[in-house]
């Protein structure tokens, strides 16, 4: 996989539509949408792939689309961060990512990075593999 398919791959998700970034819940608390994340699959220590997610994160306390926008940043840099030192590979398949370990890293990053409740619960909206076969055999 090339760098420059990687980056391009990266722009076209982040193209998506900028007024989806801040929205209400469907619960009515409010959200903040993070599309286009892209986390590698590691295994055997070789990269095997790229997922690319899309993330929606339930505001609590006095968290608004506003101000966790200014930190939105912050938190992708995180979890890629954290999916390069601990992957978050599905074992036998290398096209999707275990998505409660990515729940649990973004939920303990967004506590330091925002402020412990400032973040209820994130949910993964989609995942889309930049290759969709490797699945793993064994």
């Amino acid at each position: 996989m090339r760098r420059r398919d990687l980056i391009a791959a990266t722009a076209a998700l982040s193209a998506i539509a900028p007024a989806a970034l801040a929205e209400d819940a469907p619960s009515g608390g409010q959200s903040l949408s993070m599309p286009g994340v892209g986390l590698p699959i590691i295994a055997g220590g070789r990269l095997r792939n790229y997922v690319f997610v899309s993330l929606r994160l339930h505001l609590g306390g006095s968290a608004t689309p506003e101000t966790m926008r200014a930190k939105e940043a912050f938190l992708r840099d995180a979890l890629v961060r954290a999916a390069h030192r601990t992957p978050f590979v599905v074992a036998d398949d290398w096209t999707r990512i275990d998505g409660a370990a990515v729940s649990a890293s973004l939920m303990r990053s967004a506590a330091t990075i925002a402020g412990r409740g400032s973040v209820t619960r994130v949910e993964i909206v989609s995942q889309a593999p930049r290759r969709r076969t490797g699945v793993q055999t064994g």
